[in-house]
């Protein structure tokens, strides 16, 4: 569960010497973050909460419990809230920002997929007048991260650091290795999909 107050812990699979499972501390978005940033944009937008739950595909209640900052939001829920909701994904669980920022390893708004072993961590949010976020992914191999189209003009670019990944159109993804570089529509079906351990990438996405 992402928490305010705690870090989110989810098991890593592995065993210490006891054969017991291990927990590795994560931090995800600050849920009062989310919170405010839901109330303000569906303020902006002149929208319901049955409005904006029914364009994004998810109950009433549940953006409700979000909007009063509970729930337990996944990147799936929060791409289809900032689709209906027309904004860039990062403006739904970035903080302020001060005019010089450093996000260390580990650090930074973390949202964790649904339905993948994926993690998206927002390093720098786009500037007024422009439309571009930047994030570093860290997936692991399993299920991939299948991706519903964004807003309109969507393009994505992403960079793999380490490990391999099968990344682009859904039905059509190219195999990356370090070094490898991708740019794809992200307006439409897409994927991102771990083929080793551990493996590290940087996504920067526009809106063109």
């Amino acid at each position: 569960m992402l928490n305010p107050r705690a870090p989110f812990v989810k098991s890593n699979g592995r065993t210490d010497g006891a054969n017991r499972v291990t927990e590795t501390p994560r931090r995800g978005a600050p849920l009062d973050v989310i919170a405010a940033s839901l109330r303000r944009e569906r303020a902006r937008a002149r929208l319901s909460l049955s409005e904006v739950a029914k364009q994004a595909g998810i109950a009433k209640s549940t953006l409700s419990q979000l909007e009063s900052g509970t729930g337990n939001p996944s990147v799936e829920t929060l791409w289809a809230l900032s689709v209906a909701l027309d904004v860039p994904f990062s403006r739904l669980v970035e903080p302020a920002i001060p005019k010089v920022q450093v996000i260390r390893s580990g650090e930074g708004p973390t949202i964790y997929s649904e339905h993948a072993e994926y993690v998206a961590t927002l390093l720098a949010s786009c500037p007024p007048n422009a439309r571009r976020d930047i994030y570093l992914i860290s997936a692991e191999p399993g299920r991939a991260r299948a991706s519903d189209p964004h807003l309109p003009g969507t393009v994505e670019h992403v960079v793999i650091c380490t490990g391999r990944a099968s990344v682009g159109l859904r039905g059509e993804p190219v195999e990356l290795s370090p070094g490898d570089y991708v740019k794809y529509p992200g307006d439409v079906p897409h994927v991102f999909e771990a083929l080793e351990a551990g493996t590290r990438a940087v996504m920067l996405s526009e809106n063109v």
